[in-house]
């Protein structure tokens, strides 16, 4: 279930009722591909730095260490002691991302796993039956990701068969969450849309997709190559047809700047590995820019990475020490970075909510892309 609580503009203060708790939008899910945060962070430590919904993909685990596995473990949830929610990834863009041989049918997908080059396929019914084994609180259906840039024949093409997969899906989602040996049978299901950057197939498939009555709806196949301002553009075009009672995901999306602009624009579900990624790469987010840690002038820096930030790292150590560990290919460095980024992340989102709350969005927008923007 889920309500708007309140609406500044088209930014939308949400709550979404799951079986495993609470979701206060907008939100950004802390993204933990293989049931883990890339830098040795434990999920004791997403609790600590306020992570609200962990996210996991679909096509890593089933290749590694295998759905059923984490079935007869109890789900995902007993598997990586965490109580709070977890969507999990369809698995779609992983088999058009990273597998190379692949033959895609009206069934679904034909491809080798990049892992050991077994053949492995993957459709609509499959995908659900794997996500229903990981027994997370969100599924996402599976779709076609179509390449950027892509001819408009292959674009609706694409989207129609996404259309039907997704008809699919959700009698495949019906059926498991009705079995008795189902771990979640709560589980819900967000349909995906999809269009590239023509408008007209985005808008056209919001319309047929709304029509489904799903539990929440994605924009996919953006931030995959098209500018900043087009993909702006394509969500401008695009949320309004979706159910406005209904939560709005931007897959995949982004840098701070990127979030700000889609919360302004109706969207409140975020994913992105920029935070952890770039954690791991001495690069770090602050409210005066992102520094990298590895430049010289932080040697002698015995500051925290942010004044006032209650993160593990800067509430410890200084720029100087992990900048030490980086240096020195010493993990810890990594995982102070990766934490200090997420923390930032999530707390961005609480601030968010509570400008929405209080009808002053516009403002807090603007201050906090000042701050953000830029390198120091």
């Amino acid at each position: 279930m889920y309500q708007i609580i309140n609406q500044d503009g088209n930014a939308k203060r949400g709550r979404l009722e799951t079986v495993h708790g609470v979701i206060e939008t907008p939100v950004f899910m802390n993204v933990g591909t293989i049931a883990a945060i890339k830098g040795a962070v434990a999920t004791t430590d997403l609790k600590e730095i306020r992570t609200q919904v962990e996210l996991s993909n679909t096509y890593h685990l089933h290749v590694r260490p295998g759905d059923q596995v984490v079935k007869k473990l109890g789900g995902l949830h007993k598997f990586m002691n965490w109580d709070r929610p977890i969507l999990t990834d369809s698995g779609g863009f992983q088999v058009f991302s990273l597998a190379g041989l692949r033959k895609i049918k009206e069934e679904g997908v034909y491809f080798q796993s990049h892992i050991d080059g077994r053949k492995i396929f993957m459709g609509p019914e499959e995908s659900m039956q794997i996500q229903s084994n990981l027994a997370s609180t969100i599924a996402m259906a599976f779709d076609e990701c179509p390449p950027h840039p892509a001819t408009r024949k292959y674009m609706q093409d694409s989207v129609d068969r996404t259309t039907r997969w997704l008809k699919r899906c959700k009698v495949e989602m019906d059926r498991l969450n009705k079995e008795p040996d189902t771990i979640n049978k709560q589980q819900l299901l967000f349909g995906i849309n999809q269009g590239g950057t023509f408008e007209d197939i985005r808008i056209e498939h919001a319309k047929v997709i709304s029509e489904m009555d799903l539990d929440g709806y994605a924009l996919g196949g953006l931030a995959v190559g098209e500018s900043h301002e087009e993909m702006y553009r394509i969500l401008d075009e695009t949320v309004p047809y979706l159910p406005k009672n209904k939560p709005t995901y931007l897959m995949g999306v982004g840098t701070p700047a990127n979030i700000l602009e889609a919360v302004d624009r109706g969207v409140d579900f975020f994913d992105c590995v920029y935070p952890s990624r770039n954690g791991r790469h001495g690069h770090v987010y602050t409210n005066h820019g992102k520094l990298n840690l590895f430049n010289a002038k932080y040697e002698l820096d015995d500051t925290p990475i942010e004044e006032g930030c209650g993160c593990p790292a800067c509430k410890n150590y200084t720029k100087a020490y992990i900048r030490h560990l980086l240096k020195a290919k010493e993990m810890l460095g990594m995982r102070l970075c990766v934490l200090h980024n997420l923390y930032f992340y999530n707390e961005m989102m609480e601030e968010i909510r509570a400008a929405i709350e209080e009808n002053r969005y516009q403002e807090y927008k603007k201050d906090k892309l000042n701050k953000v923007t830029g390198n120091v």
